[in-house]
Order: C-alpha cells, then sequence, then structure tokens
C-alpha cells in the first residue's frame, strides 16, 4: 500500500493555554499549568524550523552609562487626562494597548486621539479593521474631526498595514483591533492565539524601526481580560484600560503597564454625543451630597496614582430570604468583602450570618486599594444598625484581620482633596495622626474598628423616617470640627 502524500496528512494541533501559553496533551477542562477553567484552545502545531545559516556571533555589550540618553521628544496627544495616564504622551516607536468592554467608547477615543496628534501636512493613519472607511468617516463627522488630520485604510492583512506604516510614517498609528489582523505566515484564524502573537510581534518590530507610535485596540473577554495569550500584555510598552458604567456618562482610562511612567495613573472622562471629553473636576465626578444621608453611605477618599478620588460607598444589609447569605460587590473586591465581613463579626460582634450584604461604589469606580477597608466596614456596619454618619465626614484606613486600622499612602494628599470639597472631618489612622492637616480640619484618629464603630454610636444619628434604635447622644460631639 502507497504512503500517504505528505501533503495529504492531516496536521497535528496541540492545545495551548491562552492565560499561560502552556502547552497540554490534550484537550482538558482545566489548564494544567495555571488552572485556568476553559482556557484551551486548539491550533496546528509549528512546522520546525531548519537552520540554513550558521550561528550570529556574540555581540559587543555596551555599559549602562556609556549610552547616549538620545532625543526622544513625547509626543503630546492633546488631552490631559490621557497624557496624564500615559505620563507625558506617546513616546516614538511605542506599541500601545488599549482594551476595554464592547460599547465603551475604546474606538471614540483612539479616533479622537488620532486627530489630535495628527495634521494636514502629516495625518495619522487610522487601520479599521471592524469598519469600512465610510464609516469611520461618518463617526469623524459626529465627533467634530478635522477629516484632513486622519488617514483611514480599511486592512486586515497584516503586511498590507505594516507596508502601509512603514511608507507614510506616520505621527501615530491605530489598529482597530488587533484580533482582526491576519498574518499569512502564521497558522490559525484571525483572533486564534498564534495570529495575535504573530501579529503583536511583527507590529513591536515596525514600531521600534521606524520610530513610529502604535495605538492598538484589543477585545476583552467576559472576564474583563485582553482576549489571546497574557504574553500579549507582557510584549507591548503600554496597557490600558477603559473602564465605566456602560448606561452611564463617565469613562476611566486606568494605566496597569507602563514602561515609560507611572503605571497606576488614572484619568476621568465623560462620554457625550461629541465624544470623549475631560471631566473638569475629577474630585466631584462620582459625588452626590444629596444620598449621603442614607444609612450606609459612606465617603472616602481613594488614591488612584497620583490623583485623589472622592467616592462615595453605598452598603446595604439586609434579612436573607434564602438558607445561605450572599454577598455582592460592584467595584469592590468580592473576596475583600467576605473578609471584611468576617472581621466584622470576630471583632465587633456585628452578626451577618443571616443578612445579604450588597456593596457599592458609585460612579463605575473600581476600588482597589486597601485604603477604603474602613470605610466599606463602616458602610457595612451603619446599615445593619441603620445609622447615618455625620454630614461632612470622610473616612480612611486600611483593615487588618484583628480589626486594627493600619496606614495609608498619600494621607495629606487625600485630606488636601477632602477638605477642597468641603469636608471638615476625617478619621484616619492612629499611625497618621501627626500628619499635616489642612486649616479647618479635624482628624479624629482610630486605632481599631471598634474604636470608629464607636464614633458611629456616639454621634451618627437615626435616619428620618425610618425606625432606628436609640442613639445614645453625648455633650462632646467628636465629629464636630472646630
Amino acid at each position: 500500500m502507497a504512503a500517504t502524500p505528505p501533503a495529504a496528512r492531516p496536521a497535528r494541533v496541540r492545545q495551548v493555554c491562552t492565560e499561560c501559553g502552556a502547552v497540554a496533551p490534550k484537550w482538558q477542562g482545566r489548564c494544567p499549568t495555571c488552572g485556568e477553567w476553559n482556557s484551551l484552545v486548539e491550533e496546528p502545531e509549528p512546522r520546525p524550523v531548519t537552520r540554513s545559516q550558521p550561528a550570529a556571533a556574540a555581540v559587543a555589550a555596551t555599559l549602562v552609562g556609556d549610552v547616549p540618553a538620545g532625543s526622544l521628544t513625547w509626543l503630546a496627544t492633546g488631552i490631559g487626562e490621557c497624557d496624564r495616564v500615559l505620563g507625558g504622551g506617546f513616546v516614538p516607536g511605542g506599541l500601545v494597548l488599549l482594551g476595554g468592554d464592547p460599547g465603551i467608547g475604546k474606538s471614540t477615543l483612539a479616533l479622537q486621539l488620532a486627530g489630535h496628534c495628527g495634521s494636514e501636512a502629516r495625518p495619522s493613519l487610522y487601520c479599521a479593521g471592524e469598519e469600512s472607511a465610510a464609516q469611520v468617516a461618518m463617526r469623524a463627522g459626529r465627533l467634530r474631526c478635522d477629516g484632513r488630520e486622519v488617514a483611514v485604510v480599511a486592512e486586515t492583512d497584516l503586511d498590507a498595514v505594516l507596508a502601509t506604516v512603514e511608507s507614510l510614517r506616520p505621527p501615530l498609528a491605530v489598529v482597530d483591533s488587533v484580533q482582526t489582523l491576519h498574518d499569512a505566515g502564521q497558522p490559525g484564524t484571525p483572533g486564534s492565539i498564534a495570529q495575535v502573537r504573530g501579529a503583536v510581534h511583527r507590529l513591536l518590530l515596525c514600531a521600534k524601526q521606524t520610530g513610529v507610535p502604535i495605538l492598538l485596540i484589543g477585545h476583552v473577554t467576559k472576564d474583563g481580560a485582553i482576549a489571546g495569550p497574557r504574553t500579549l500584555e507582557h510584549m507591548v510598552d503600554v496597557v490600558l484600560y477603559l473602564e465605566g458604567e456602560r448606561h452611564g456618562d463617565h469613562r476611566l482610562l486606568r494605566g496597569v503597564k507602563n514602561r515609560f511612567g507611572a503605571s497606576d495613573e488614572l484619568g476621568v472622562f465623560v462620554l457625550d454625543a461629541g465624544g470623549m471629553r475631560e471631566e473638569e473636576a475629577p474630585g466631584r465626578a462620582f459625588l452626590d451630597e444629596t444620598t449621603l444621608g442614607v444609612p450606609g453611605n459612606v465617603l472616602t477618599v481613594a488614591c488612584e496614582g497620583s490623583r485623589p478620588l472622592a467616592v462615595e460607598v453605598q452598603a446595604l444589609v439586609a434579612p436573607t430570604r434564602f438558607g445561605l447569605p450572599r454577598h455582592t460587590a460592584s467595584g469592590f473586591d468580592l473576596g475583600r468583602l467576605h473578609l471584611l465581613a468576617a472581621v466584622l463579626e470576630k471583632r465587633a460582634r456585628i452578626l451577618l450570618g443571616q443578612a445579604d450584604v450588597f456593596v457599592n461604589a458609585v460612579g463605575g469606580v473600581r476600588l482597589a486599594e486597601p485604603a477604603a477597608d474602613l470605610a466599606v466596614a463602616l458602610a457595612v456596619a451603619a446599615s445593619a444598625r441603620e445609622l447615618c454618619p455625620p454630614p461632612g465626614s470622610v473616612v480612611i484606613g486600611e483593615l487588618g484581620l484583628g480589626g486594627e486600622v493600619r496606614r495609608v499612602r498619600r494621607l495629606e494628599q487625600r485630606l488636601q482633596e477632602a477638605r477642597q470639597l468641603g469636608l471638615r472631618t476625617a478619621v484616619v489612622p492612629a499611625s497618621q495622626a501627626g500628619c499635616a492637616v489642612p486649616p479647618g480640619m479635624r482628624c479624629i484618629p482610630v486605632v481599631h474598628l471598634g474604636d470608629a464603630l464607636a464614633l458611629l454610636d456616639e454621634a451618627a444619628g437615626p435616619w428620618p423616617g425610618m425606625a432606628c434604635t436609640t442613639v445614645k447622644k453625648v455633650a462632646t460631639d467628636p465629629w464636630r470640627a472646630p
């Protein structure tokens, strides 16, 4: 029997994890390396490469102190909030990855950036893989973007996109999106692991060789992570996420990785019919004084990078109607909420075993730092006891497992922001009681969670119109500012 010709043999496939890139011998529901579920996908095995040339010789290494500083200049985007997150603007030859949920405004922001960076003499390049040129022009007209500052090409072939970038050398190139590019030299369909990894690698080489900054728009999975291999975020220079409530007005541009500046900055935008515009007062963007008089609503000041941001934390404690109580968090880590609930039960004797606990950070803000722990714990306790914190107060502090209130970073900047918002009283960790306090503000140091709860019981009043437990009144109100 004749052997099967090589061209007729079926291509061998392998199972590759989209999170860690590990190769499994067969498909499994869970990756044996990183433990993620449903992360193994099938892709053809790469063909063995035979070396036709001798190995390259070693190159001479140069001391870092002897390397010339260079003359790289930042390319300002013309949007202050974007420059803040990027560290000053785009760096020549930099590769920036922008991710976010569908409909959050990624393409809108990218087109506005292209319009600001380009000019009539040297327009930016917008490579649309999901839209036609006419659709991009329609969106540019809605955004009042000058059509002479952006050149558009509707193309998904990677070779054609790279050739266009090398030929035009625009001040900024936008690829919308990287999951639509197709590399003829890589196996698989557009969006597969091999295709995305190969496309980003070639785009990275193109950016470094031509000096053109490239902005990539990436899809995200249902978990909020950028689709494709996890190595994608390691290959690029800057990783940005556009966040916010889809049905709200505010959008947050969060820096996750930045090789040229701080990686934890935050930009605040407002999305309207005219596109993305900068928030004029970011500190007040998520503040609503009319809702602070409700039991369970506590104000804190989060610090995103170098920017303090006032955030209202809402908590609701209600008797459970089922056998198993629920804990739900929006804008706050659910595991952290479980921890704080356990601390409240163990250290403060607030029984939550038969109650559902809901926590919400108003405005779509995601509180990732532990400095909001004390505010969340007080909000849950206030909702359970039907008490209201006094108006004009702010709570800042990290909470330990023993109930101790721990130090936080940038406390002075947080207090300064709170004073500018008209707040006069702040509950702070006792270990930072000696920090500089803005004029007209009083700081109440607390050592333990019980101290903060005692202040709540002494000074907070019941919510009008509700049957609450009687609150003990004292002659000296510790919350009252001088």
